[in-house]
């Protein structure tokens, strides 16, 4: 798992160089917001956790803090203007799956990936099997990215849902991600402290709030004048650089 986020912000650093050689600025935040959620991830990722403490704490930084970060990074917008018109048509093909953009699908994944994973013997088979824990860990990242992607995430998304269904699924992905805590504080793992759950409750209700304060902002700021839920479906207009990339901003493959 280290190698691939050493790979992700490797590809990371080249798609803003690239965009660099053709005189396209790329804000520094998100650059810095990219490499430290891969740095949280990898902090999170390193060692095999068979204290419950520790497991859940790295649940929280792969779930939530680090996704939050990549997100804000914008990874895709990024992706679609480095890329030549070929290959970026292709992802913007994959984009249109409702699947792939409805927070729905990733709040499915994410809490149901949790309860499956902390009310079923997949825990203790994961603390067993390095592989397997591993493959846990992956989910909890790219679950996480999804979900918050979905809810708060400016990148192009053309089956995002206006900001009701967003918000009434990521308050159901709250419920069952505290109901779920409740659970495990009266039914830990064996040989774990009750009291560790504490973390996955109070811990995760903060970086929801987290969410919550940015989801709001940004509907806030459509509601002031700023380019809406269909506008934000491209990237902005900066991707039209080169000659063939007008249908990012468009929203249309083809001129």
């Amino acid at each position: 798992m280290i190698w691939a986020l050493m790979a992700a912000a490797g590809a990371y650093a080249m798609g803003v160089e690239r965009l660099r050689r053709r005189g396209v600025d790329w804000p520094p935040s998100r650059s810095l917001a990219w490499y430290a959620g891969v740095a949280v991830a990898a902090a999170a990722g390193l060692g095999h956790h068979h204290d419950f403490r520790a497991h859940l704490s790295a649940h929280l930084l792969l779930g939530m803090a680090a996704p939050i970060l990549l997100v804000l990074a914008r990874p895709v917008t990024l992706l679609l203007r480095a890329l030549p018109v070929g290959p970026a048509r292709r992802v913007a093909h994959v984009l249109r799956t409702p699947f792939m953009t409805h927070p729905l699908t990733a709040a499915v994944l994410d809490a149901g990936g949790l309860w499956l994973l902390y009310t079923t013997d997949l825990y203790a088979q994961a603390m067993a099997r390095p592989w397997l824990h591993t493959l846990v860990q992956v989910h909890m990242l790219l679950a996480g990215y999804l979900l918050t992607a979905a809810i708060i995430g400016r990148d192009p998304a053309p089956h995002r849902p206006g900001p009701l269904t967003r918000g009434l699924v990521f308050l159901a992905f709250v419920a069952a991600h505290g109901i779920l805590a409740k659970y495990l504080y009266g039914h830990p793992p064996p040989g774990a402290n009750p009291g560790d759950a504490q973390i996955m409750y109070y811990g995760g209700d903060l970086l929801h709030l987290v969410v919550i304060v940015l989801f709001f902002r940004r509907v806030s700021a459509v509601a002031g004048g700023e380019p809406g839920r269909h506008a934000s479906r491209y990237p902005d207009p900066a991707v039209a650089d080169r000659p063939g990339q007008r249908w990012h901003v468009r929203g249309r493959l083809g001129r």
